[in-house]
Parts: C-alpha cells; structure tokens; sequence
C-alpha cells in the first residue's frame, strides 16, 4: 500500500512540474494512432478524386509514323497512355457547346462552333482551319466555374507539332484583367504573352489523345487558346477543346 500511495504521489509531482508521464509503449502507440488518423484523413481527400470523365476519339493511325518532326522541343513519340488524370468528381466538360470567337472570325475550313460540339473524330470534316499567324480562339463558359483540366485537339490527323501554343482563362472577355496563363510553350516570347517554360508536344493519332492542361482548380469564364501554325504548314487548326470544371457557387 506504502508503494502504491509513494507511486500515485510520485506521477502527481511530475503531472505539476510537467513532466510526461506516458510509458514508452504507450507514446509510440499514440504516435500510431496519430498517423493513422492522418492517413486516414489524406485518403477521404483523395476519394474525393476521379479518373477525369474523359472520352477519347478513336487513333487516326495505326504503326509507327514515318519522318517525324524533329525541329522541335517536344519528348520523344510513344503510343503509351499517360495515367489518368484525376479530378474533382461531379466535373463535367463546361466548353460543350458553348459559343467561341475568334482573332479569326472567318475560318478558311469549317465553323467556330464546330470546336465546342463533342466531336473529336479525325475527321477532315471536323477540322476547323484558321489563316497564318498567331491566332486565338475563345470560349465563354456563360457563368464562372473552378476549372480543372483543359484538353486540346488541334489536328491528330497526322503527328505534328503545334508552334506557340498557349491557353489562358480570364474572367472578362477582352483578356485584359484577371487573366491567368495555365499553358505557354512559346519558347522565344514571339507572341507577346511571355516566355513559355513548357515544352512543344506531339499531336497523337496512335492514341488519340489530345494536350491535358492542368487547371489547377482556376475559377475563370472564358477560355482563350492560341498557336502559330505547326511543323506541318503554317496554318492554324482545331478540332475540339474541352473544359472539365464544377461551377462556382
């Protein structure tokens, strides 16, 4: 009993001078616990994520391409599919058939609007063709959104690259505030929007993949794409871009 009464004063005396009192065993279990509970709480984060709802169109070719571009900065071909692309779930392609606009009212092949109507197909009916020279196209979302992914198809028909490639959201359609550069591969600043970090990239018709732009969850209206021809002539192409976002509430 003397012991007992000599330990219970003893554990009293640390608690006040603030001394733990926790075994050894009993601290490294906490410690289990609490990485436990964190690991816990990172993967309800992550069950909030979903394979991005992204539908491909068929490839346009079959085999290895013959006399790939080479002037370029872009990583070597494959026809190796990159991991899913995980989002928010409930996102949805906002850009679908939403109005665009363009540095080039007038294509010289196909409509604006063909480039919002979800046909992705490498088609020549579906390729809307834009004149020489930096061109933009642009697309208002009609209402604010959290954009997460954006996804560009210039023209998969063959693998070529696209030159000075860059994509910007704003939150008012002259783009002259709020505007956020979310890709840029301009690699010399020849357009006039900054020098670009990125790198060019291949148009893929082995996978019929097109360029997945990470939003970074960007709240933003319009969606403004530009280019400066490609590896193959000097014309500027598009056959669809996609906006995957949630709206802002």
């Amino acid at each position: 009993m003397a012991n007992r009464a000599y330990y219970r004063q003893t554990m009293m005396q640390k608690i006040l001078m603030g001394r733990s009192v926790i075994p050894r065993t009993a601290s490294l279990f906490i410690l289990v616990v609490a990485l436990n509970a964190r690991a816990q709480v990172a993967a309800q984060k992550s069950g909030d994520l979903a394979p991005l709802p992204l539908t491909l169109p068929p490839p346009a070719l079959k085999g290895t391409p013959q006399n790939l571009p080479t002037n370029t900065t872009a990583l070597a071909f494959t026809d190796k599919s990159p991991p899913p692309f995980l989002a928010p779930k409930g996102v949805t392609n906002a850009a679908l058939g939403k109005p665009v606009t363009s540095s080039n009212p007038n294509p010289i092949n196909g409509d604006l609007q063909q480039i919002t109507d979800g046909k992705k197909q490498a088609f020549n009916e579906n390729v809307v063709t834009l004149r020489r020279g930096s061109q933009w196209v642009q697309i208002d979302l009609q209402g604010e959104f959290n954009l997460y992914a954006i996804v560009l198809w210039h023209d998969f028909t063959t693998p070529v690259v696209f030159r000075e490639v860059i994509v910007q959201v704003s939150d008012e359609p002259e783009f002259k505030t709020g505007v956020h550069t979310l890709f840029n591969n301009d690699q010399t600043g020849k357009s006039g929007l900054g020098v670009g970090t990125e790198r060019e990239y291949f148009e893929n018709p082995l996978t019929g993949e097109g360029k997945l732009i990470d939003a970074k969850g960007i709240k933003g209206r319009y969606i403004r794409c530009y280019s400066h021809g490609s590896t193959d002539n000097a014309l500027n192409t598009y056959i669809e871009v996609e906006a995957y976002g949630l709206p802002v509430k």
